[in-house]
């Protein structure tokens, strides 16, 4: 099986920029992460509704002195950017999409290495506290190192359409990668997006994103704040987000069943990858701890087509496992 390497377009993310002197302050005080003191990190942060759902999901990082950049799900973006800029009020900030002046690019194996090397982007160094990867300014882009997943390096170069990409990669050069290849990593990777079809369905705790840092308990109120601290803190978390193969194409938010209680549904399709050589999709699925006992899932109805668990390159409590 050949490894997955070099260049691909990602029209599946998008881009909000938050610029003024209080930027910082005032997406610290919408999104579920820390952002005043982002440095060089990057950081899986949320945006949850007042019931604690999350709306949108972001990679975020510090791009200026008074500009932060948030990477999202293309199809939640124009709604995001329209409700935070709502709630600006008298903050020095301003939200706007970046729309057609910066774009994503996806890289991949050894081409995703060498550009981070260049840039001074260890791909062994591992992130710090609460960050998911490290992020550096080069020349008129920025290049964001993401975890490498089933050992293949990861990375995106974000700059402006026919820009050179950060890192020195070659783009005329650079061979092309698939991008249902790098979607098969983003799925593997464990770490869940919001897109249009599961926005304000989920608390953070579903997506298991106080696990992989997109979470800070210590930084104080955001809408939803005491939803999700309550999650937390009181009881046990019942449903979590796991990894599964299945042999039929899925769809975000489409219901999966237990077969030992096909009345009600046990979960919901969080973010899906297109099938692969063998046929057979990738999910990330929300689900009930307890339908993890016994018995088997399955998409769409009680009798649809069975999944079948995949590890999480991450670890989960024991009690949700």
């Amino acid at each position: 099986m050949s490894v997955p390497r070099g260049l691909v377009a990602l029209p599946h993310w998008a881009l909000l920029q938050a610029r003024g002197a209080d930027a910082a302050s005032f997406l610290h005080g919408q999104l579920t992460q820390d952002m005043l003191s982002l440095g060089d990190a990057l950081r899986l942060a949320g945006y949850c509704s007042a019931k604690g759902r999350l709306l949108a999901s972001f990679l975020a990082w510090q791009a200026g002195p008074e500009e932060i950049l948030l990477a999202c799900d293309a199809g939640v973006a124009p709604t995001v950017a329209r409700r935070l800029a709502m709630f600006v009020l008298r903050a020095r900030c301003r939200i706007v999409e970046a729309g057609a002046g910066l774009a994503c690019t996806g890289l991949l194996g050894d081409v995703a290495e060498a550009a981070c090397a260049a840039a001074g982007l260890d791909p062994a160094e591992p992130a710090s506290p609460r960050a998911l990867g490290r992020q550096r300014s080069v020349g008129a882009g920025w290049l964001l190192r993401l975890p490498a997943v089933d050992g293949v390096a990861r990375a995106i170069a974000v700059a402006p359409p026919g820009a050179a990409l950060p890192g020195g990669v070659d783009a005329a050069t650079a061979p092309a990668a698939a991008l249902a290849d790098w979607q098969r990593l983003e799925v593997r990777s464990g770490l869940a997006r919001i897109e249009p079809a599961t926005a304000d369905l989920f608390v953070p705790q579903m997506l298991n994103y106080e696990l992989v840092g997109g979470v800070d308990f210590q930084k104080g109120c955001y809408p939803g704040q005491e939803v999700v601290a309550r999650s937390q803190y009181r009881g046990t978390i019942k449903r979590r987000t796991l990894l599964f193969r299945l042999p039929a194409q899925a769809a975000p938010a489409q219901e999966v069943f237990h077969d030992g209680d096909p009345g009600q549904p046990a979960g919901q399709v969080v973010n899906v990858a297109p099938a692969g050589a063998a046929g057979e999709g990738l999910a990330l699925v929300e689900v009930k701890r307890a339908a993890l006992d016994g018995g088997s899932l399955h998409l769409g109805a009680p009798d649809g087509p069975t999944l079948r668990q995949e590890p999480l390159p991450y670890a989960l409590p024991a009690d949700a496992a």
